[in-house]
């Protein structure tokens, strides 16, 4: 049997019965899981320790810091090197294997993983959502998820979901990759972002698009957030936001799923749209 890889892995969580115990079977091979848990009912807690992961208790005031900002800064970790993996997210054995050579032997600051996402009983393999890259692995101690200056109550919730790392120094790519099982049902899908379109709509009505707010970010990510801003305005967007995922991202070459995802996404482009100017027009920008 092999040693435990000297990592820590972060799992924010908050009533994630049915999701838990598969994402910490998939971590088993760090040596410390640590699930910050949001107050939950439905036997979270008890999960995480029954299968030896430490459980550390996340009360929100409503400001920031948010959930993984406050667990990278204030939890003594084991390690140097933190993986955060949400509780519908799986580490392959593959990935497994990659992480332990990059600790062993790091190439910079941080890595970037790649997720692939289950939707409609398959792999969505195209639609802008694959590859999807994400700065998941890093030194604790240098990265941060960004922080919108009056952006804290954005209505999505106490978890940084679509908030970015910003870490300083070089980060690499690895090819192993994660399980991504966050929409199983269109119901599912819908909630989510509708929470998660609070969040849109603060960024478009917030300074969070301006220079000093993407100087931290990743060049490509900064790109895309000012690219975002520039659209932000344009007429027909939801219109647009399909054509994007269905035809220039080839949507359609993931057949029926492919389109009921490229349509829910315009909805949520609707959603975000629709959310900012209410925003604007109450004059709480």
């Amino acid at each position: 049997m092999s040693p435990l890889c000297p990592i820590s892995i972060l799992i924010p969580a908050k009533n994630e019965r049915d999701n838990l115990r598969a994402c910490i079977e998939s971590a088993r091979f760090a040596d410390e899981i640590v699930v910050v848990d949001s107050g939950s009912t439905d036997g979270t807690r008890e999960i995480a320790e029954s299968l030896g992961a430490r459980v550390v208790d996340f009360q929100w005031d409503g400001g920031f810091p948010k959930k993984k900002n406050w667990a990278l800064a204030n939890i003594p970790w084991r390690h140097e090197w933190v993986f955060i993996l949400d509780a519908d997210e799986r580490i392959t054995p593959e990935l497994a294997a990659e992480l332990r050579q990059a600790v062993a032997a790091p190439a910079g600051n941080g890595y970037y993983v790649n997720r692939r996402f289950w939707f409609l009983d398959g792999w969505l393999r195209h639609c802008g959502y694959y590859p999807s890259w994400n700065l998941r692995f890093f030194r604790h101690a240098l990265g941060r998820y960004e922080e919108f200056a009056g952006a804290s109550d954005t209505g999505s919730g106490d978890n940084e979901v679509h908030e970015h790392v910003v870490l300083p120094g070089p980060a690499g790519r690895l090819r192993g990759e994660m399980e991504h099982w966050a929409f199983p049902t269109i119901a599912i899908w819908v909630e989510k972002h509708n929470r998660y379109s609070n969040w849109e709509a603060r960024l478009l009505t917030t300074g969070a698009g301006d220079a000093a707010a993407r100087a931290a970010l990743d060049p490509a990510l900064a790109r895309k957030r000012r690219l975002k801003h520039l659209a932000a305005r344009l007429p027909f967007r939801p219109a647009l936001r399909f054509f994007y995922h269905y035809v220039m991202r080839a949507g359609f070459l993931d057949g029926y799923r492919g389109y009921v995802f490229c349509r829910l996404m315009a909805f949520y482009e609707f959603l975000s749209v629709a959310k900012a100017g209410e925003l604007r027009r109450a004059g709480k920008h």
